[in-house]
């Protein structure tokens, strides 16, 4: 339709034939159909193309500019190289600008060129005609090179924004699965401090009335009463830890305990030890200094895993010893115990790790193993305000660097 309206208006004198003019008009916009997957080819295909319409007087001058323009675009819009884009838009551009001059040149040195134009005067109508032509090119050409740029960093800026989005996303998710992973280590870590304290000292008990059930019925029933305790406090905190694990609302790690045992109630754990048939005794070395709650639990738990297991393996006879020592910045606890150290450790245990799960959340350093006069020696060193958490792999392997995600191409998010 172009073509005949072009051709019917007379803009060229001499115009190309028919036939040729519709070939040119398939090769100026069939290369548009892929632009967006080889916007540089289509350029340059388009631009030629363009160029030898011109010099073949095709009469077709409003859809080939918008065919020109939209293959400017594209490269600057779609090429991830930007150099290359840069180079392809610039050879495209000097191109077209020299050949305008040389057309110009060629009009103007051309006596029955332009004739309808005056070449009268330092400012002629010719001038002006010929500086309009070039305003014309370059607001054409500067619009098609800076409005490609914007869309190219303006998806680019979008793309970053979604990598980013499921970044977060993925983080979220891996921090969800971390937290009940740590949920369900505490809550295990609490389960087996409770329970293998309880048990073993009802375990001790339950024997000793067993063997003194007809000679000393009074002892007897001493054991029996302090197995009825030790039920008691184990299902104690046993409804405790099932109330926290019902609880909605998130509190710090102290309150969510299996209980608020602390330092205070190391007299009573050390009271227990020796009822239940080792002699166990109490020091606290220092002045006493603000202990965080959670730094007073781990004291306690940690005391409490390293006499049961004592009492498991230290044999008959033996004794037990518990330290606290307040240091300048630091809470100590040792406890030692005589009598035999068990050759191998036994498979499965877990309480050790949970005392070294403790120590490590808080930032501390912890001592196992024989003593070198018999026995078994347990020291832990806690600082008095308990430490921030740390940082783990997994969080290192999620953080991105700016250089990572200047790679992101906006290519497939558009």
């Amino acid at each position: 339709m172009s073509l005949m309206l072009y051709d019917i208006s007379g803009v060229y004198d001499e115009p190309a034939p028919m036939w040729m003019s519709l070939i040119w008009a398939a090769l100026i916009t069939l290369p548009l159909a892929f632009r967006r997957r080889f916007p540089n080819t289509a350029a340059i295909i388009v631009s030629v193309t363009f160029i030898a319409g011109g010099e073949l007087r095709v009469p077709e001058l409003l859809f080939c500019n918008i065919t020109l323009f939209m293959a400017l675009y594209a490269v600057g819009a779609w090429v991830d190289n930007r150099r290359t884009a840069m180079l392809v838009r610039g050879l495209i551009i000097g191109a077209m600008l020299s050949w305008l001059v040389i057309a110009m040149l060629r009009e103007t040195t051309n006596p029955e060129g332009l004739d309808g134009f005056s070449r009268v005067g330092a400012f002629s109508p010719l001038v002006a005609f010929l500086m309009i032509q070039i305003l014309t090119n370059l607001l054409y050409f500067g619009g098609a090179y800076y409005f490609g740029d914007r869309s190219y960093a303006a998806a680019r800026q979008k793309a970053l924004l979604e990598f980013r989005t499921d970044e977060l996303e993925r983080e979220r998710e891996l921090t969800a699965g971390q937290a009940v992973a740590l949920e369900r280590v505490r809550i295990a870590r609490e389960l087996h401090d409770v329970v293998a304290h309880h048990v073993s000292v009802m375990g001790v008990q339950a024997s000793a009335a067993r063997t003194v059930l007809d000679s000393d019925r009074a002892a007897a029933r001493d054991a029996l009463a302090n197995i009825e305790l030790g039920a008691r406090s184990a299902i104690d905190e046993l409804q405790k830890l099932l109330h926290t694990l019902r609880a909605s609302d998130p509190v710090d790690a102290a309150s969510t305990s299996a209980s608020t045992l602390g330092l205070e109630s190391l007299n009573a754990l050390v009271a227990d030890s020796t009822a239940s048939g080792m002699p166990t005794t109490l020091s606290v070395i220092g002045e006493p200094s603000e202990v965080s709650p959670l730094v007073a639990l781990s004291v306690y738990r940690i005391a409490q895993e390293a006499l049961t297991n004592a009492r498991k393996y230290a044999g008959a006879g033996a004794t037990a010893d518990v330290r606290l020592r307040y240091l300048p910045d630091e809470l100590e606890l040792e406890v030692t115990n005589t009598g035999t150290v068990p050759l191998t450790p036994r498979p499965g245990g877990l309480g050790q790790v949970g005392m070294r799960e403790r120590v490590d959340a808080l930032g501390g350093s912890l001592e196992l193993g024989p003593r070198h006069r018999g026995g078994y020696l347990v020291r832990a060193r806690l600082p008095l305000a308990s430490a921030g958490p740390v940082p783990t792999e997994t969080d290192a392997a999620i953080d991105q660097t700016p250089e990572a995600l200047d790679r992101v191409s906006p290519r497939s998010n558009r």
